[in-house]
């Protein structure tokens, strides 16, 4: 099916597909447009999408914890603290985060950036545009 949708779409022919499978849209889909509620609230590429939900998260293990939230902030990034030995650092892409650790000797294991997947996008993105919510765990549906 995705390679039939492909086609159709590079012989210049606009697809119209409608799915609650985000995960097969974010691998078959170039273009989105979300609508909820009756209204458009993105019209957007699949990639600018995920970017966006992406954020600049990247996440960062060290036992120097100290000395890099410390080179990081002056480099312009926020940092916070996720656990013992592990940072969420904001503000500066993960290239630029490798760059300034390795210029100021600060020992590290793992440098991740976060990427969101469609539906996460998607989720985020409706948030406030649904009509009917699950109840809570304890409440009675309505």
């Amino acid at each position: 099916m995705r390679g039939f949708l492909r086609t159709l779409a590079a012989e210049g022919r606009a697809v119209l597909v409608s799915s609650h499978l985000m995960s097969e849209l974010q691998d078959t889909a170039g273009h989105l447009v979300v609508v909820g509620r009756g209204k458009v609230v993105a019209d957007t590429s699949v990639a600018d999408l995920i970017a966006t939900a992406s954020g600049d998260r990247v996440t960062l293990r060290t036992t120097a914890r100290t000395e890099a939230m410390t080179v990081l902030a002056g480099a312009g990034a926020t940092v916070t603290v996720s656990d013992r030995d592990t940072l969420t650092v904001t503000g500066v892409p993960s290239e630029r985060v490798v760059a300034v650790l390795g210029e100021a000797a600060v020992p590290f294991s793992e440098v991740s950036a976060h990427r969101a997947t469609l539906e996460a996008a998607y989720m985020e993105l409706t948030r406030d545009a649904v009509e009917f919510r699950a109840a809570a765990t304890g409440e009675t549906a309505r």
